[in-house]
């Protein structure tokens, strides 16, 4: 299992929509498909890209793809109105003959753009993609070490399609402990894995978020070395982090955890944030 990531190029491929399925009430699967496909290079697991959406009143999404290394401070300076909206995903299953491009979105209450664009999404509407185009890629956080015993994993809805990648790449000697929450019961899904994994499922329903804390807390974890990765809504992470080092004894730096959203923030206010720097401190 490699541990490091080197800087592979990435570029923007064009688009369109394929197909979309529901997969249950939270969560919608949509196919990506078109001749630049081949040139992407999905590196498995948790590999996330950008994905450029474009405005309700727009045909298609504007985004300075002639720009190279300098298209973000372009992309930036541009009118918000008119500028492409552009989200980070996890890449769910990449297919070849034809190339084709899975990707799971969550739909949640707060009705954000890129929800609402998912929800409405059919056959033929554009879209714009920055993915890498060499399989081992800065994009991949999901890097056990080698003397890793066992792995744990956690995430809620926003958290499954990375969740699934990482199942579906590791081999049939990994050992795994799994905890996943989601809204619904119905929106509980098969993961394909050759590995020794222990999945629990945590159902919110009408509940607020936060179940996963509590469930490793009061869980008995294996022995031996352990590599956790755990994502999700960024205050439940941190928490969880905390737990693990701090009241488990896990190694910090065996520790990989990420904020895919922020309860009562917007991407566009993280992504200020992020430049500005003025981002909440990790733990």
């Amino acid at each position: 299992m490699s541990t490091t990531a080197t800087a592979a190029p990435f570029r923007f491929f064009d688009l369109r929509v394929v197909r979309t399925r529901r997969l249950g009430p939270s969560i919608v699967r949509i196919t990506f498909g078109g001749a630049p496909l081949t040139g992407l290079a999905c590196g498995g697991r948790d590999q996330r890209f950008k994905l450029f959406l474009p405005h309700p009143h727009q045909e298609a999404p504007v985004v300075p793809t002639e720009a190279g290394e300098e298209w973000f401070a372009r992309w930036r300076a541009m009118d918000p109105a008119v500028r492409a909206v552009m989200r980070s995903y996890t890449v769910r299953e990449q297919r070849r003959d034809p190339d084709e491009l899975d990707v799971d979105f969550a739909l949640h209450g707060d009705g954000g753009p890129a929800c609402r664009w998912a929800a409405r999404a059919t056959p033929g509407d554009p879209v714009v993609v920055l993915g890498p185009v060499e399989p081992d890629n800065g994009g991949v956080d999901f890097r056990p070490p080698p003397n890793a015993d066992w792995i744990l994993l956690t995430g809620d809805e926003t958290a499954l399609p990375a969740v699934a990648g990482i199942l579906a790449w590791l081999p049939a000697s990994a050992r795994v402990r799994v905890w996943i929450e989601v809204p619904h019961a119905a929106d509980v899904q098969d993961l394909p894995t050759e590995a020794q994994a222990e999945v629990t499922w945590l159902v919110r329903e009408n509940a607020p978020a936060g179940a996963t804390l509590e469930a490793v807390r009061a869980a008995t974890l294996p022995a031996g070395t352990p590599y956790a990765w755990i994502a999700g809504e960024a205050a439940g992470v941190r928490a969880l982090r905390r737990h693990l080092v701090a009241e488990r004894g896990f190694d910090r730096r065996a520790v990989m955890f990420t904020g895919y959203w922020r309860r009562g923030a917007t991407e566009e206010d993280l992504l200020a944030e992020a430049v500005a720097g003025t981002a909440p401190a990790d733990d």
